[in-house]
């Protein structure tokens, strides 16, 4: 069965376009999950929400989303108010810059996508956007909307086609100083140093995602 693409639209480059499909490029349909059960009973359970201070269960007709303006202070938003400021997607990702892949900090990279032409007709011209990406070795930077939002994609060649992996925004990532202030600046010793080194050199090996232990050593 051939895979299921789930946005399709258009990708240009000045005037070049082109018909294209989008497809996720990682899947979680094989990571094992559990329901919680009833010991006695072997019943699966059934979550409820409950009102926090009354302790009542709430039907889904009265449930409303609420942003917090205060500590437990909300005002109510209702669907239609969410809806009137989403994103309609434009159906069509325009390159708007070439960036080094080295300049993307790996922590603003997200979801990885397979790009491919959407049927023979643009394929002369998916062809001429993905050779002329990897004739510039860099990173060709666009905008898709996806699920009513919009994200930067990144865009690179991949065998015949092409790599997407949507951006976060900088607000999405958190400051290393942060975390990493309390470490003290060590000064250590040459013969620790070459420890490791020589530890690091026994252990080195080649990436292989296959493997239980994640690479395999060079011999």
């Amino acid at each position: 069965m051939a895979p299921r693409a789930n946005w399709k639209g258009y990708l240009r480059l000045s005037l070049v376009s082109c018909p294209i499909a989008l497809y996720p490029a990682s899947s979680l349909s094989e990571k094992v999950s559990f329901n919680r059960i009833n010991r006695k009973t072997g019943n699966r359970l059934k979550q409820q929400n409950v009102d926090s201070e009354t302790g009542e269960v709430v039907s889904r007709d009265d449930m409303v989303r609420g942003y917090e303006v205060a500590k437990g202070q909300y005002m109510i938003v209702e669907d239609e108010e969410i809806e009137a400021v989403q994103i309609e997607s434009t159906r069509t990702i325009d390159i708007d810059q070439f960036v080094p892949k080295n300049e993307i900090d790996e922590r603003y990279i997200d979801s990885p996508y397979y790009l491919a032409p959407d049927g023979p007709v643009g394929q002369e011209a998916f062809a001429v956007i993905r050779d002329t990406i990897a004739k510039l070795n860099m990173v060709a930077l666009g905008r898709v909307v996806l699920a009513r939002r919009e994200h930067v994609i990144a865009l690179e060649p991949k065998g015949r086609g092409l790599v997407g992996m949507t951006l976060r925004y900088p607000y999405e990532v958190r400051d290393e100083k942060t975390y990493f202030e309390d470490i003290p600046e060590l000064k250590l010793s040459k013969e620790m140093l070459d420890l490791a080194a020589h530890i690091v050199q026994t252990k080195s090996g080649h990436f292989d995602p296959s493997s239980s232990k994640t690479a395999t050593k060079t011999p």
